[in-house]
């Protein structure tokens, strides 16, 4: 298992109020941090479960939280050099409470 953890502080996926510029520049360090962060490590054989679990203070519902990491997706897909529609990856999402202040993405590859 590959475990990672990027120091990003995703928003809120859909509900994020953002100027397009803001938010395409934040979507482009998002997708170049996971896959920087990735490429290190050997990539896994086919199929394999990518599993990104956000660390914040709050929590999201489950849409919001696939929204707040799509970036990060496209990230992992990138690395793994395969559109990140491909069934042979499982996409699971998951979120877990920090103290105030902290913040990130842990990305677990198996």
């Amino acid at each position: 298992m590959i475990t990672v953890l990027l120091p990003l502080k995703t928003v809120a996926g859909l509900n994020a109020r953002e100027h397009w510029r803001k938010r395409a520049k934040r979507v482009k360090a998002e997708r170049l941090t996971a896959r920087l962060a990735l490429t290190p490590h050997p990539k896994p054989e086919l199929p394999c479960i990518v599993r990104m679990v956000r660390l914040s203070p709050g929590t999201l519902d489950s849409d919001n939280l696939q929204g707040a990491a799509k970036a990060i997706r496209d990230g992992v897909a990138d690395w793994l050099g395969i559109p990140d529609n491909d069934p042979r990856i499982d996409w699971q999402y998951g979120q877990e409470r920090c103290k105030r202040g902290e913040f990130g993405v842990r990305v677990e590859v198996s």
